[in-house]
């Protein structure tokens, strides 16, 4: 492979300012003709729908811990093929992960699995000197992990950037200052209880686009971090090599059998999708039919599967209600016995109803024996891992799974129902064991957990086969 530039962007903490930073580096390289692939360490669905549409590649999520080095590396490299750079936000503190042992699920791990070079942002706002103290700490705590520089955020001007100039050289002469961003504030993307906004709602539009890439331009060394991220395969840990088809790895072709068309909801209430699980069912014999329910869609023609991914039902709760059409049409299906995979907010709609924090009560689909109510306090937030204790859509028994969850809403009023089984044996980071969860209800199964199936083995071909037998068997009554 020619050589390409590649670099890794992490922060202190959250909220230091990553993702502005790595936006503001996409639109300046894109400017500069650059093709820009960018990525997302961590189970995030909000910062790559930016990414996407700054740089008009779609964004992929890297994880260490839900996928295996292997899936990463391959995802990358083949993603970076058709681009000049690939870019990658990092995810919380640089090396913040799965627990405070190990480097796992962290971007410090992810820098060094891919061969990248860190840009750590540095929020130096309150602070002068201290902010080297601080670098060194970082620079010191692997030395395994190489670092092309540090861009300093919301500073306070000139003076102030020459004050933590002059810090870094008296300490860290061999890390260079890259540049210090002002505090600016009409670049800012809103934030809600999910966190940022989703690019569903807002649009970075050209005039925002080219204000993000002026300030780099303006504050940043653009070509020092050309020159230093100049990135070769043979520089990822373990040489970078990993084969395509290795076990969770995406991989291209599709079966010979005539596509299975899965209907999949996307608007602003049905958002959070990741394009690898997408993908891997396109890889396992899936024509996937998108439509959005909150303009008036229902079911696409000649559905033998749904897919309702997670996203904000509850702020679109009054309008969801409202689509009767749809929310039948989703009844009609399950009682047909077509298979139904929902994930989090799908499974809110799935529920008899969704209740808000201001009392407010909103019918949905009514097919799950139970309603779900939010909260004011976060109600489940962390890695999760799936071992299925039954058959259902995703595959058979002990097949293990690796997710996230977060939310901020809750199962109440539940009824008994004897259709109602749960065959997920769930373990989280901070849980002290394992709980069910999981809901399977004839043809539907739902869950709170955000699965990843780079990790599952066999979930996306189950699901595609379940749609196939379905669609037989339902062309036979016909």
């Amino acid at each position: 492979m020619l050589s390409k530039h590649g670099l890794l962007i992490g922060g202190t903490h959250s909220g230091c300012g990553k993702t502005t930073v790595a936006l503001a580096l996409m639109a300046a390289f894109k400017r500069r003709g650059l093709r820009v692939q960018p990525f997302k360490v961590g189970p995030d669905f909000i910062d790559p729908g930016f990414h996407t549409q700054i740089t008009g590649f779609e964004s992929r999520n890297l994880d260490g811990w839900m996928l295996d080095r292997e899936y990463n590396q391959a995802l990358f490299r083949r993603r970076l093929e058709r681009a000049d750079m690939g870019l990658v936000e990092g995810v919380m503190g640089l090396f913040d992960g799965y627990d405070g042992r190990t480097e796992s699920g962290s971007s410090a791990e992810m820098a060094k699995w891919l061969g990248l070079p860190v840009i750590l942002v540095v929020d130096a706002r309150s602070m002068a000197r201290s902010a080297a103290a601080l670098v060194y700490g970082f620079r010191h705590f692997d030395p395994a992990l190489r670092f092309a520089g540090i861009i300093f955020n919301r500073i306070g001007g000139e003076g102030h950037l020459t004050y933590l100039k002059e810090a870094m050289a008296a300490n860290l002469p061999e890390v260079p200052v890259l540049g210090g961003l002002p505090r600016e504030e009409p670049i800012r993307i809103p934030e809600r209880h999910l966190g940022l906004v989703t690019a569903d709602e807002v649009v970075i539009d050209p005039v925002r686009q080219q204000r993000l890439a002026e300030l780099v331009e303006q504050h940043v060394d653009l070509d020092s971090i050309l020159r230093q991220t100049a990135w070769r395969e043979e520089r990822a840990e373990g040489g970078g090599h990993a084969p395509v088809g290795a076990k969770g790895a995406v991989r291209d072709g599709s079966p010979a059998e005539a596509k299975v068309r899965i209907a999949v909801a996307r608007d602003a209430a049905f958002c959070f999708y990741y394009p690898d699980n997408l993908e891997l069912l396109q890889q396992a014999g899936a024509e996937l039919t998108f439509f959005a329910p909150l303009k008036g869609e229902s079911l696409p023609e000649n559905a033998a599967g749904l897919y309702l991914g997670g996203g904000y039902p509850e702020v679109h709760a009054e309008p969801l209600s409202s689509q009767k059409a749809f929310l039948a049409a989703i009844r009609a299906a399950v009682s047909r016995g077509m298979p139904v995979y929902a994930e989090c907010g799908g499974l809110m709609v799935l529920s008899r109803f969704i209740d808000l924090l201001d009392g407010r009560r909103y019918p949905m689909a009514g097919i799950l024996p139970f309603g779900t109510r939010m909260l004011p306090k976060l109600k489940a937030l962390g890695y999760t891992e799936v071992r299925l204790t039954g058959g259902c859509l995703l595959g058979g028994p002990n097949q293990l799974m690796r997710g996230h969850e977060f939310h901020y809403s809750e199962i109440i009023e539940e009824e008994d129902d004897p259709a109602l089984t749960m065959v997920y044996r769930v373990r989280g980071r901070k849980s002290g064991g394992d709980r069910l969860e999981g809901y399977r209800m004839g043809s539907v199964l739902a869950s709170y957990v955000h699965l990843h199936w780079g990790s599952a083995g066999r979930a996306a071909t189950s699901f595609v086969e379940g749609c196939r037998q379905f669609r037989i068997s339902d062309s036979g009554c016909r």
